[in-house]
């Protein structure tokens, strides 16, 4: 268990990570984020040992949140709205910390790697919804799991592009319709 003012100090340095990757990206520096926490950067490196510990701590709880919002709409909504809502959702996730879908990705394939669990377990719930959609007969059979996520991961690397950020929603939408072999009214 955690002292409080150990606690305190997590959670504060999780709030300004959380903003300065928003800001400037998952290759934030470190020694910004300790400093705009009024921390020492030793205290960040007590708490969270690599930049992947940190990616971790701030992900998983919204990796969470991705697999309990795909176990709802396992049973709230139909197979192909089910899907293409948690896919919108996670896309807006990843987006959320720009920079990170490279970290994401290699982690799927490295069990060592802190963020491995939560991205797997995340993978799977996504893996769980499209298995439903094919079955319901909405969605193409030729893709998996692997395939959902890389995805996930190219959707998100749009929307951090400026460029190419105003076509990501019609981007989104054609990947969406891909993915679909028909969209029930």
């Amino acid at each position: 268990m955690m002292r409080a003012d150990a606690r305190k100090n997590y959670d504060h340095l999780l709030a300004v990570a959380r903003a300065v990757i928003a800001e400037q990206g998952a290759d934030a520096s470190l020694r910004d984020i300790a400093r705009k926490a009024e921390v020492g950067l030793g205290t960040l490196y007590r708490h969270f040992p690599t930049r992947e510990a940190l990616l971790e701590a701030l992900l998983r709880a919204s990796f969470d949140e991705l697999t309990a919002r795909a176990g709802g709409l396992e049973t709230a909504a139909s197979p192909d709205e089910a899907l293409v809502s948690w896919l919108r959702e996670a896309v807006a996730v990843a987006h959320n910390y720009s920079g990170a879908i490279a970290a994401m990705v290699a982690a799927i394939a490295d069990p060592d790697s802190a963020l491995h669990a939560s991205c797997t377990t995340m993978r799977a719930a996504g893996t769980r919804l499209l298995a439903r959609a094919q079955a319901a007969g909405v969605a193409r059979p030729d893709i998996d799991g692997t395939d959902l996520f890389a995805l996930l991961g190219a959707l998100a690397w749009l929307r951090d592009q400026p460029s190419l950020r105003p076509r990501a929603d019609h981007l989104f939408d054609v990947i969406a319709g891909a993915i679909l072999t028909e969209r029930r009214s």
